[in-house]
């Protein structure tokens, strides 16, 4: 996939049909913006970095499921082409909704735009759907727009999956994602006391914005040597007094050093909320509850890599 940061290309963009939107999470709404662009050409998407949101609102901005980096691989896994990645400013936003219309007919020579149903764009979000059909039908291009997709009669939609998220609904996201939500990170040293009671932990810095609701999951985690199943602890170990919110992982039947090594862990399940135990044993009996159950979880998901 060719990745580009301005819309004067034209050469690159050449037959592309363009997909138009911020696309965090690439959920299935988005896929099916990328499949009706394979239809019509070349599926391309135009996306902006940074969010617009951290631009223009930055105390209220989303935290992203998907930073840009995971977000290109996205793309490209979703079967696309070209992804422009526009730098997002205030003086973009300020961006007439003609200029932006005259950047992508104009300048770009696009001929097929792919949208949603809630699509706006320009200063003040002036441009609708009907205008921008209408400059489209000036230059005799095109705008297709797609419906929402549901699951389950939910829409498929960032906030929505943001929400499920923050709430532990890890399941629930992976259903409109149409894939288990993941978080890439470097193992860094921890405090070594899960080896200390003989559940050894790799500690994820994660270089993820998102992180599910406290508590413990199923898990798989990619390693260099491969996939994994495992448990992991999102919270602040409170049995130990901690105050740092940390993400750790225990791999299942498997030893070794991960120290340094980039990682994926994708969230299958949550098994439980982070609770505070009277004792070590007592946690100790719990995580071997916690990973017997995450081993149920793993056998039973199925369609995954």
């Amino acid at each position: 996939m060719k990745v580009l940061h301005a819309l004067e290309d034209a050469r690159a963009l050449a037959g592309v049909a363009l997909a138009l939107g911020n696309f965090d999470g690439v959920h299935l709404g988005h896929r099916a913006l990328f499949k009706e662009a394979a239809e019509h050409g070349r599926p391309g998407a135009l996306t902006f970095d940074p969010h617009p949101g951290k631009v223009l609102q930055p105390d209220l901005a989303p935290r992203l499921i998907t930073p840009l980096p995971r977000k290109l691989q996205l793309l490209e896994a979703a079967g696309l082409d070209v992804a422009v990645v526009l730098p997002f400013s205030l003086a973009f936003a300020r961006t007439p909704a003609r200029d932006f219309e005259a950047m992508l007919f104009d300048r770009a020579h696009l001929r097929t735009l792919v949208v949603g149903q809630d699509y706006t764009y320009g200063a003040q979000r002036s441009g609708t759907i009907s205008t921008l059909r209408e400059a489209a039908a000036a230059r005799a291009a095109e705008v297709a727009v797609v419906k929402p997709v549901t699951v389950g009669g939910v829409v498929a939609s960032s906030s929505r999956i943001r929400e499920y998220i923050l709430e532990g609904r890890v399941g629930a996201a992976r259903a409109l994602l149409g894939r288990p939500f993941d978080l890439d990170g470097v193992v860094v040293r921890g405090d070594g006391r899960g080896r200390s009671i003989g559940w050894p932990t790799a500690n994820v810095d994660t270089h993820g914005e998102l992180l599910p609701a406290s508590g413990v999951y199923a898990v798989r985690v990619r390693t260099s040597d491969g996939w994994h199943g495992g448990a992991a602890n999102i919270g602040t170990k409170p049995t130990f007094g901690g105050s740092a919110v940390t993400v750790e992982v225990h791999l299942l039947d498997w030893s070794g050093d991960l120290y340094g090594q980039e990682v994926r862990v994708e969230f299958l399940d949550r098994l439980r909320a982070e609770r505070r135990f009277a004792s070590v044993s007592e946690l100790t009996a719990q995580i071997q509850r916690d990973v017997e159950e995450a081993r149920v979880v793993l056998a039973r998901t199925s369609a995954l890599p």
